[in-house]
């Protein structure tokens, strides 16, 4: 990267690893131009937030760039990734640990498919609290951290895909789990998003997928959505962002920790 790069803006695909925070990436990034290009001041910032447990596509503006993140974030997205039925967390991805669980002997292939088909075009949906989103002035997730109900209210999003490609112990006879609510510890921790707690209780049914989707598509509330559907619980377990856009993970920059980027 050049000075010039920096002048005239420049847009970064980076792999975003998985525990890493879109903060950190930027900031990564940041200092990494600062003391490669000895520049004190410059615009830089993401395109669109990934949790700390997925991976994949994270846009990162520099310079004249941070003027098109609105324009990028309106670009189709596609991910992919695994969803467990028969159980909940709180945040619904593995962040915190399974709260419930439900019945999901009686989901089959059959029962997936009308279910899938029912996520496909214009939908509502309800933000997780465990998010980003702004209610109030603050972000939800700093309500939930503390407790605090409040209340998310639905909205449109576009679902163009919705691809069911692997499923793996559906009708697992082993598994005889009725409606049960788990005690949870009562502490709550200001740093939930860098110890996750969740893991895939042994034998519950997991569906692979892949979605393309609209702005604003939160996989985790399709994750739980798709569990209540089909008269179950579900949470995410994995997550994947594979395009945004024009930009594809494939061609996307890989990060670590203590080692410089190849910019």
């Amino acid at each position: 990267m050049t000075l010039s790069d920096i002048e005239n803006g420049i847009v970064l695909a980076v792999d975003k690893p998985y525990g890493w925070s879109s903060f950190q990436v930027v900031n990564k990034i940041k200092w990494q131009i600062k003391r490669q290009l000895g520049i004190k001041k410059f615009k830089i910032g993401h395109a669109g937030t990934l949790d700390p447990l997925a991976t994949g596509l994270l846009l990162v503006c520099v310079g004249k760039a941070t003027k098109s993140i609105e324009q990028l974030q309106q670009g189709e997205k596609v991910y992919s990734g695994t969803i467990v039925l028969g159980a909940t967390t709180p945040c619904y991805d593995m962040e915190q640990a399974v709260d419930r669980y439900y019945p999901a002997q009686h989901i089959d292939k059959q029962l997936l498919e009308s279910t899938r088909q029912q996520f496909l075009g214009e939908i509502q949906q309800v933000p997780p609290m465990f998010s980003a989103i702004k209610v109030e002035g603050s972000r939800a997730y700093q309500y939930a951290r503390d407790g605090e109900p409040v209340e998310i209210a639905p909205k449109s999003v576009m679902m163009y895909e919705f691809d069911i490609l692997d499923t793996r112990n559906l009708g697992n006879a082993d598994v005889e789990r009725t409606v049960q609510t788990i005690e949870l510890p009562a502490e709550k921790s200001p740093e939930l998003y860098r110890n996750p707690q969740g893991h895939v209780p042994e034998g519950l049914p997991q569906v692979d997928f892949r979605i393309r989707c609209g702005k604003g598509t939160y996989i985790r509330s399709i994750a739980r959505d798709f569990g209540l559907a089909m008269g179950s619980g579900a949470f995410l377990s994995s997550l994947r962002r594979e395009r945004v856009g024009d930009y594809s993970v494939d061609d996307a920059l890989t990060i670590s920790s203590g080692k410089d980027m190849d910019l």
